[in-house]
């Protein structure tokens, strides 16, 4: 075969010829200058050593050190003694500029004309939603844990193991969930997942197997399209349920003809409410005279400030409802581990399909959360975190109220987003528009609805993973934007 094929990465591939005329080093030189220039190498990405990449092309070492040289001294590679080399930081970014003359500003353009969206646009603020502080995670406490569990786990823990995961953690988990939660927690019914999409995915298709082919959503309610994606997925059709100021509307639930519904009891997504205490009775009663089933999404519920705590809805009927928490939020996203409160009926069944899906989730991950949950280190975190959290939402309150009086704010009482109520003629899209033409980034509601649907127009404001100066700079930024849209209405 003439054509020699070496992978730098999961999409990079380089070809050299050898029936051509052109050198094998200018060919090389050549095939790294393209996968930089168009951004298939990034900056920061290492490459293979040069005895690596001469191994896998066929060629001698001294050829790719030339070619390394050369690149690095026209700017596109890096190199430290001891270190591997890598894409230098001007070798990406700033040729792709040049290559792109104008991207910046017609970036800039789109976004004055409301077309674009903020994950395009480098923002200077960017208030999106779900997000807890991600430099306040615990780092100190999480490696004392670590070290704590390397130095006393036993061997036998380092196996396999339960695919329901650790029985230490579901122990410290279930005493955790009675004592904070409210819920009737009970180790045995205990599956450690992934997360919220994985708890989810494998609670739809245990349903699926009892039969059930319809579930409700909150509406508004999840946003990402992924959710909804894993309804269709599991073989279950997806039905939208209103929500309003008591939370969803269990009538239109009933009325729906679902035997199953996903919702945020504690502390609604996106709209922030509390599922109101008559609901709550009313929903359980449905639940029980149509054999249904309620997935609770606790997804926050720890963050609470004023106003008394609600208990999760699993504490009144634990036969009823699969309490779905993860520690994405308390502590960060990375850490991929959550788990589902099963009914005591579903427990074997889910935990089979954990078994069959990946073998269960990371055992030295639980045993560090366990540890935390046990030394007060976690209980600790959480009270520094809601401090943290009140004194952001205070922030927003002051310079809302100081830039734009009179819009309504509401979903303040729990977790680290507000919704920001514009007035009924307000354009929301042209208002997210004009505020990335500034580098803010704002969301609507519109996106979280089921007929994407931009009114009544409100905002989405998340502040959990900014600074209090931030949040205020990005309301004073945008507030003429803020206050034209209620001069206007």
């Amino acid at each position: 075969m003439p054509i020699e094929w070496a992978g730098l990465g999961p999409e990079l591939l380089l070809t050299l010829d050898r029936q051509l005329t052109k050198p094998l080093r200018s060919q090389l030189e050549d095939g790294l200058r393209e996968a930089i220039r168009s951004g298939r190498l990034r900056a920061g990405e290492r490459l293979p050593s040069s005895r690596e990449l001469a191994r896998e092309l066929g060629v001698s070492r001294g050829l790719v050190q030339e070619c390394y040289n050369q690149l690095q001294a026209e700017g596109y590679l890096a190199t430290r003694v001891g270190s591997a080399t890598r894409v230098a930081n001007t070798g990406a970014e700033s040729l792709a500029e040049a290559t792109s003359p104008g991207l910046a500003s017609r970036a800039a353009d789109r976004a004055a004309e409301g077309e674009g969206s903020p994950s395009a646009v480098r923002l200077d603020v960017d208030f999106a939603s779900g997000v807890p502080d991600l430099s306040s995670f615990p780092r100190s406490d999480w490696v004392w844990a670590q070290r704590e569990v390397c130095r006393n786990v036993p061997n036998a823990a380092l196996d396999y193991g339960d695919p329901r995961g650790s029985a230490a953690f579901r122990e410290v988990l279930a005493g955790y969930l009675r004592r904070v939660r409210a819920a009737a927690a009970d180790p045995e019914h205990l599956v450690v997942c992934t997360g919220f999409a994985q708890g989810l995915s494998l609670v739809l298709r245990a349903l699926v197997r009892a039969g059930i082919r319809k579930v409700a959503f909150e509406d508004p309610g999840y946003g990402d399209g992924a959710t909804m994606a894993a309804a269709t997925w599991a073989g279950i059709e997806p039905v939208p349920v209103p929500v309003d100021e008591g939370g969803i509307d269990v009538g239109m639930l009933a009325a729906s003809g679902v035997r199953a519904v996903v919702l945020t009891p504690a502390h609604q997504w996106p709209t922030g409410v509390v599922l109101a205490p008559e609901r709550r009775h009313a929903l359980i009663a449905w639940a029980a005279a149509n054999d249904g089933f309620v997935i609770e999404d606790d997804y926050d519920a720890e963050f609470r400030y004023d106003r008394d705590p609600v208990g999760a809805l699993q504490g009144l009927a634990s036969d009823r409802v699969f309490a779905l928490g993860t520690v994405s939020k308390s502590l960060a996203p990375a850490l991929r581990l959550g788990w589902i409160l099963c009914p005591e009926a579903f427990a074997d069944s889910i935990a089979e399909a954990k078994r069959l899906a990946d073998r269960g989730s990371p055992v030295l991950d639980q045993l560090a959360i366990a540890g935390l949950m046990e030394s007060g280190r976690y209980d600790r975190h959480l009270r520094r975190m809601r401090a943290v959290y009140s004194k952001r939402r205070q922030i927003l309150v002051d310079a809302l109220s100081s830039h734009a009086p009179d819009v309504g704010l509401t979903g303040l009482a729990a977790g680290f987003h507000a919704v920001v109520h514009l007035p009924a003629s307000a354009d929301e899209q042209a208002i997210i528009g004009a505020a990335l033409a500034r580098r803010i980034g704002l969301y609507g509601m519109s996106s979280y609805r089921a007929n994407r649907a931009a009114t009544p127009p409100q905002l989405v404001l998340g502040f959990g993973n900014l600074t209090e100066r931030a949040i205020a700079r990005g309301i004073a930024t945008i507030s003429d934007i803020l206050r034209t849209s209620v001069r206007t209405s």
